[in-house]
């Protein structure tokens, strides 16, 4: 689900656009929200022109439905007017916003190298630059003291340009020619480039319009890749193109008509064979070919079915694949090259009610499984030979923390790669022995200043939920914290598509952790932290669960004197915005104040849309409205839906006008519907980034400069002004 409503790290506030025509562009119809006082800034009033929605008998009147209207000049002068009033109001903390980003900045090592690592004989790694926002793509053949080859420096590339992303990075067999997407609109429309890496040139073959990623063929010439749809943005088709060849005339290999479907490609590790793939919620299917002969006919692995989830990957004689068949929880099975179908599959891991099987990775040695139990990550051991040493688990040492499977692109070693951070402990890099058992800490993200993991106590607690479940929470504090309800806390949730939030690290945290916050995690359902049913029971009619654990975990956190209601804040972002949205609705008595990060809230008009991007593909997550049943339980939910005329907490609200995931009107609708209605006198703020889409601005300081914007929110309400 790659382009779903997926969370972000952290929502970002971007800089701030001025605009001054705030008071005169905009009609009188709206109401003024109460608390303002002559001389205080005044927030635009966004003209009330009433749509009507109808549909199952049921009429909606949505006074802001014009503001969709991206190339209307007004929409975008209403937007700039917002930012202008939130730059008003808050120009008082301007002082801590500056002092939030000199310290965050303070405890990056802005010269810094990612670990390398080998494949098809180079070494290939990372590299930032001091003072410059943008990676180095970089390669040495043979061993680490050879000379450097510089692929491509984004910095050079991003000049002249607001918004700049490369992607799908992916080189030919021969390690000659690299394929990369280039996205200079935050639309996720990438342009796939081509680069001779022997000589520098870029070759002339430019295919726009896809999803970046190229999967090669073993001639060093033929590439899959993905076109999307230009309006929806849906993977939908994949082309094979010859280099040298004209765009116009590549051959369509595969059109996913299916609009619940998106489509990729890609190699197998063995690079044996070039598969695509067709994913929606609840089925998958898969078709391959010899990647030795691209221009052969794809071959269906196992046709889909509905509920019916499976994944592939090659090794030797045998296809592994791990899928829901007859296993709510996932299990590991394998076919063999010529008899790929269900009903021929073996199984090689059972099913398991207490473990989630999450994927695997193939070695020449042994099988490393990746596993989820008692919502923890854990990677299981599989030597092929048993005499070469006994199935095991890596030991990761905390009680709370997030783990990976890293970079591995060869199968013959016995070290396996995995990533680890904790709320403690920064990202770290390792190697692990498979047959030793030796781990090897690469490399930990080094943070400046004086940081310390011994000043930070982390902790994992379990909320009771409203209908007797038990719910994690995984929180951090400084040390020296004391238990008695006055700490200011921050709880972060998501809670949807089954995407599972772990303990991380984060270095500008501090800047919140060292002011007296405590951060929290809750791990609510809809995610997938406890198994799949974790996830079911978050979704379509049992979405409220989604929302009711936030409250319940909010409710523990108050009960338990780590806060109170007044000192207590919450922060989701994408379809943890929707969460946001409907907590913010039903207990605005909680919080203190609230970040949406391009917040999914106009839940019912999205999914009734189909021309917009994500709405078709997700009617096995939140329902199709079109069905009078889902239209009634969404419609009792949606944020925008369920604005009330009563009292709110503090809101900070962030969008991107070029958005592909959620789009930039839900969250400016939301915003001018609660000018309209709310009764209190707490600060309602919407920032909007002119130039960026879902995941904020491009460029590494950039982000951290909004990101001193949204703390400084957080403090100046918690009254803390240094």
């Amino acid at each position: 689900m790659s382009h779903s409503r997926r969370p972000i790290l952290r929502p970002f506030p971007a800089l701030v656009v001025l605009a001054l025509f705030a008071a005169t562009l905009f009609g009188a119809a709206a109401c003024r929200p109460s608390g303002e006082s002559a001389g205080a800034p005044q927030p635009p009033r966004a003209e009330i022109v009433p749509k009507e929605l109808t549909i199952h008998g049921h009429t909606r009147v949505d006074n802001y439905y014009w503001i969709a209207e991206r190339d209307n000049p007004k929409v975008v002068d209403y937007l700039k007017a917002e930012n202008d009033y939130l730059t008003a109001v808050m120009k008082h903390t301007e002082p801590l916003q500056q002092r939030l980003y000199d310290e965050i900045i303070a405890r990056i090592k802005q010269t810094d190298l990612s670990v390398p690592y080998r494949k098809d004989g180079y070494y290939y790694y990372t590299r930032f630059e001091e003072g410059k926002d943008y990676p180095v793509y970089c390669r040495k053949k043979g061993s680490l003291e050879a000379a450097e080859e510089v692929m491509l420096n984004v910095n050079d590339m991003a000049q002249g340009h607001g918004y700049y992303n490369v992607a799908g990075l992916s080189l030919s067999s021969d390690n000659n020619l690299l394929a990369y997407g280039v996205d200079t609109v935050s639309r996720r429309k990438y342009t796939i480039h081509f680069k001779n890496l022997a000589t520098g040139e870029t070759l002339p073959d430019a295919i726009p319009l896809t999803t970046g990623g190229a999967a090669w063929a073993n001639d060093n010439k033929t590439v899959f890749y993905t076109q999307i749809d230009d309006t929806t943005l849906r993977p939908q088709k994949v082309f094979r193109h010859v280099l040298g060849t004209p765009v116009d005339s590549d051959a369509l290999v595969y059109h996913e008509a299916d609009e619940t479907f998106n489509t990729f490609a890609y190699k197998t590790k063995s690079k044996k064979y070039i598969f695509i793939a067709s994913t929606s919620t609840l089925s998958t299917e898969f078709r391959y070919v010899p990647a030795d002969k691209p221009a052969a006919e794809f071959k269906v692995f196992q046709p889909r079915e509905r509920d019916l989830e499976y994944d592939v990957d090659h090794y030797g004689n045998k296809f592994f694949i791990r899928t829901n068949l007859d296993a709510k929880n996932f299990r590991l099975m394998t076919a063999s090259l010529d008899k790929t179908g269900k009903a021929d599959w073996i199984e090689l891991i059972p099913h398991r009610d207490d473990v989630l099987v999450e994927g695997f990775e193939l070695f020449k040695g042994a099988l490393v499984v990746g596993e989820r139990k008692n919502g923890l990550v854990q990677a299981r051991i599989m030597p092929w030979d048993k005499s070469a040493g006994a199935e095991h688990y890596v030991d990761f040492g905390e009680e709370a923390y997030s783990a990976w499977l890293s970079t591995n692109p060869e199968f013959d070693t016995d070290w396996v790669r995995y990533g680890y951070e904790s709320l403690t402990t920064p990202t770290s890099t390792y190697d692990y022995n498979m047959v030793t058992r030796e781990k090897k800490l690469l490399k930990r993200e080094e943070v400046l200043g004086g940081f310390d993991p011994a000043n930070y106590q982390a902790e994992r607690h379990y909320a009771t939920a409203r209908d007797g479940v038990k719910v994690p929470v995984s929180l951090v504090y400084r040390k020296g914290f004391v238990k008695d309800g006055q700490a200011p806390c921050l709880l972060y949730g998501y809670g949807s598509y089954g995407a599972s939030t772990d303990a991380d690290f984060s270095s500008p945290r501090l800047s919140l952790l060292d002011r007296g916050f405590v951060f929290a995690i809750a791990h609510i359902r809809g995610g997938q932290e406890m198994g799949r049913a974790w996830y079911e029971d978050g979704k379509l009619f049992k979405k409220k669960n989604t929302f009711t654990d936030f409250i319940d975990c909010a409710e523990f956190l108050v009960a338990q004197k780590f806060t109170n209601p007044g000192r207590l804040f919450a922060e989701g972002a994408s379809a943890g915005g929707l969460l946001m949205g409907a907590v913010f609705n039903m207990r605005p008595d909680l919080f203190k104040g609230v970040i949406a990060g391009v917040p999914f809230v106009d839940v019912v008009t999205t999914m009734l849309d189909k021309s917009i991007p994500l709405t078709t593909g997700e009617f096995d997550e939140w329902g199709n409205p079109e069905v009078k049943e889902y239209y009634d339980y969404m419609l009792s939910y949606s944020p925008y839906d369920q604005v009330e005329a009563k009292a709110y907490p503090a809101l900070l609200v962030t969008t991107g006008l070029e958005d592909s995931q959620v789009q930039y009107f839900e969250p400016a609708k939301w915003v001018a519907k609660l000018r309209a209605l709310k009764t209190d006198k707490n600060p309602l703020l919407l920032w909007t980034n002119m130039e960026g889409g879902h995941g904020g601005v491009s460029g590494r300081f950039r982000r951290l400069k909004q990101l001193a914007l949204e703390y400084a929110f957080l403090l100046d309400l918690a009254g803390i002004k240094e």
